[in-house]
């Protein structure tokens, strides 16, 4: 029986990630906020992170001293906290990804072969919506997105996005990427990316009914790391996509 350990036991993200465990026929352990991270990556085969990014270096940290692999769903990451992920993939295998459903995993792929056949006229606008208690904008699944979308284009999204429009933006930039944010009542997760033509429009979608999706995918992932060489990993390569 493999051991999954968690970070951030007692959120929703980790009671569904236990139950998810428990599904898989595994055994999960966890801890919370002040919780000993040291022991749990050392009593772990895995660890599964969904919780915050103020805690993602010490857990870092206890996983490469540990030499345990871990699964990085937590979104809201900065610059500094890749420069860490990077850091630490050079002893550990680790896979952060902005969603480990495996629904989402493949409609990024389906995203990216769509932006790539579809040229400029081609209009790129990604919508998302969530529960009122999300903290972050846009989501991580709609970074997700975006980054798959410029990826089929061979652009940067950081220099060809479009976010936060208000008042007189001026015409929309040809070959940018848009990103909208919803939020409102208990959505676990609402993605569509729409391909906006002349005359035609195509959009892609996924909806989440229910967080145990991202658990589900999460322990898949996990299970799929632990036999895996350190080094930086995404779910496409779970799906072997």
């Amino acid at each position: 029986m493999t051991s999954i350990g968690i970070i951030g036991s007692e959120g929703r993200m980790g009671v569904a990630l236990a139950a998810a465990i428990a599904e898989a026929g595994q055994q999960g352990v966890g801890v919370d906020k002040g919780g000993n991270v040291v022991k749990l990556a050392s009593d772990s085969d895995a660890i599964v992170d969904f919780s915050s990014p103020a805690g993602l270096e010490a857990t870092l940290d206890a996983c490469v001293a540990a030499r345990t692999p871990i699964v990085i769903g937590t979104t809201g990451l900065e610059e500094r906290h890749h420069y860490l992920i990077d850091d630490a993939a050079q002893d550990i295998a680790v896979l952060q990804t902005g969603n480990t459903s495996l629904g989402v995993t493949l409609l990024a792929h389906l995203v990216r072969e769509a932006a790539a056949r579809l040229d400029g006229d081609w209009d790129i606008e990604v919508l998302e919506m969530h529960h009122n208690r999300k903290v972050d904008a846009p989501s991580g699944t709609a970074l997700l997105l975006g980054q798959a979308a410029a990826e089929g284009r061979g652009i940067d999204l950081a220099a060809a996005s479009e976010r936060g429009r208000d008042g007189l933006t001026g015409a929309r930039g040809r070959g940018h990427i848009g990103f909208a944010s919803l939020r409102g009542g208990t959505v676990a997760g609402d993605h569509d990316v729409i391909f906006a033509g002349p005359e035609e429009m195509l959009t892609l979608s996924h909806r989440a009914e229910n967080r145990m999706i991202f658990a589900r995918g999460a322990v898949r992932a996990a299970l799929w790391l632990i036999h895996q060489k350190p080094g930086r990993y995404t779910m496409p390569e779970v799906l072997g996509l």
